[in-house]
């Protein structure tokens, strides 16, 4: 069996390439600071609601106001990701998404018209990537248009296959931060991403919360004073008047269980009025 056959469940600084232009979730976020707000930034896990559904929502969520897509590689064992999310994934599982779909869903996203069009970031955990084998994900990757990869459970002193791969293909890296991170850990993830640095808002896994953790404007801030370029905050956020608040002081706002929450109970419609709702949030977060 091919690689690219496996099941999808078993499976800062600029360094030396560089990003292919108009593909880099970095220059959205430039775009976005540049506009006075923050970018914001939207996930959901291929084939969910099957292959060709996660297409449709997630161009119809840019033509909403996402600027970033973050396109979830469906994974059986998570340890970041809360019921709803994980949900989701079973139903992708089931549905037969493979490492390969994933990768053709980055190259639809990709070639999609003009204002359906956002650069793609896959986040995987990194066993698939590892089965699939690094140096060919990075390639298969860059040549389906993808900007790069957000790894939740890589830390950068095991990423040198990684590193070195991205590189050579001009791929994003992004490693995540947490309120526990030491200020060492800070300063070697901030060095070692390629576009910009997760700041995960709380201890724990996905899902819409009342509020945003307490220590995310914090961590932002450490994150930035260890060399982060740019920061984006993630866990928690479900309304536009969150949104607001870490848009307040994050480069981006990301949002990914209250999008995969509305596009199952009320399909594109419904997902659309969530993304419309968090983008305002956004656009008036620096008044």
């Amino acid at each position: 069996m091919s690689t690219t056959d496996l099941p999808a469940a078993s499976a800062g600084a600029d360094t030396t390439a560089p990003v292919p232009a108009g593909l880099s979730s970095a220059s959205a976020l430039d775009a976005a600071r540049a506009a006075g707000r923050s970018a914001l930034v939207g996930y959901l896990p291929a084939g969910f609601p099957d292959r060709a559904g996660c297409v449709d929502a997630l161009r119809a969520s840019v033509a909403a106001g996402l600027d970033v897509i973050e396109l979830g590689l469906p994974y059986s064992d998570p340890v970041m990701d809360g019921p709803v999310i994980q949900a989701a994934a079973e139903t992708a599982l089931r549905g037969g998404t493979r490492i390969r779909h994933v990768l053709e869903s980055v190259e639809q996203l990709a070639s999609a018209p003009d204002g359906e069009r956002a650069p793609v970031l896959v986040m995987s955990y990194w066993a698939p990537v590892l089965r699939y084998g690094v140096a060919a994900f990075a390639r298969d990757l860059a040549s389906a248009g993808g900007a790069g990869l957000i790894t939740p459970d890589l830390v950068p002193d095991e990423a040198g296959d990684w590193i070195a791969a991205s590189d050579e293909h001009g791929l994003e890296r992004v490693f995540l931060v947490a309120p526990s991170s030491t200020p060492a850990r800070l300063a070697s993830t901030a060095a070692a991403c390629r576009g910009w640095t997760y700041a995960a808002s709380t201890m724990g896994v996905t899902g819409a919360r009342t509020s945003v953790g307490s220590a995310a404007e914090g961590l932002v801030a450490a994150a930035r004073g260890a060399g982060a370029e740019r920061v984006c905050v993630g866990l928690g956020v479900s309304t536009g008047e969150q949104a607001a608040e870490v848009g307040a002081y994050a480069d981006g706002v990301i949002v990914g269980s209250a999008l995969v929450r509305a596009l199952s109970d009320d399909g594109v419609a419904g997902l659309e009025r969530v993304v419309r709702d968090l983008a305002a949030g956004v656009a008036g977060a620096r008044g």
